[in-house]
């Protein structure tokens, strides 16, 4: 956790922000988008697993996931840059806690919009090997979130972080924002 509170204390200018971000994008919207496709296709292979193919359904599916999840993601990423004054780079985190943006409906939008959008990808190849590798990259994402971003976040934010923690969902968003005088659950 000392390297998190560590890297918390720098101030990052924009510049260097994007240029992390842009590192972040290569990898997440390029590298391992073609490496889903590329390996679910080798273990399709040697499974002999059939494609699932649902015509026309398989397009729209898979786009309607990966517009909306990389919105999604997109949209978290613009609030963390501007709002936070970080990036989701553990490295350069938010100086603020976000609470703003997608992040009213859900502690965590961009894991929600990585997994919608890969979940997508998968779909749109039809492959059940790749639901099953996003499925994994997920269960790894969402442990690493609870086990070692919460904490460093509680530390970080104190009970900042735990009041927006008791209101706001972990993954799956409320569809109506809450106002202040809605009852906390």
């Amino acid at each position: 956790m000392k390297k998190f509170q560590d890297w918390a204390k720098r101030e990052y200018s924009i510049r260097q922000r994007l240029i992390a971000l842009g590192f972040e994008g290569i990898f997440f919207l390029l590298i391992f988008p073609f490496l889903l496709v590329v390996s679910s296709a080798a273990i399709d292979r040697w499974l002999q697993l059939p494609r699932f193919t649902l015509s026309v359904m398989n397009l729209i599916v898979g786009l309607l996931l990966v517009v909306g999840g990389g919105f999604l993601g997109l949209w978290s990423i613009q609030v963390q840059l501007t709002i936070g004054k970080g990036t989701p780079v553990p490295m350069m985190p938010t100086r603020r806690l976000v609470v703003k943006g997608p992040f009213t409906y859900c502690r965590n939008p961009m894991t929600l919009g990585t997994f919608a959008a890969y979940l997508g990808i998968s779909f749109w190849i039809g492959s059940f090997s790749a639901i099953a590798l996003v499925l994994i990259l997920i269960v790894v994402l969402l442990l690493y979130v609870k086990l070692v971003e919460e904490k460093e976040l509680e530390d970080r934010f104190g009970l900042e972080y735990l009041e927006y923690k008791r209101n706001t969902p972990f993954l799956l968003p409320r569809l109506r924002r809450r106002s202040r005088s809605d009852p906390v659950n």
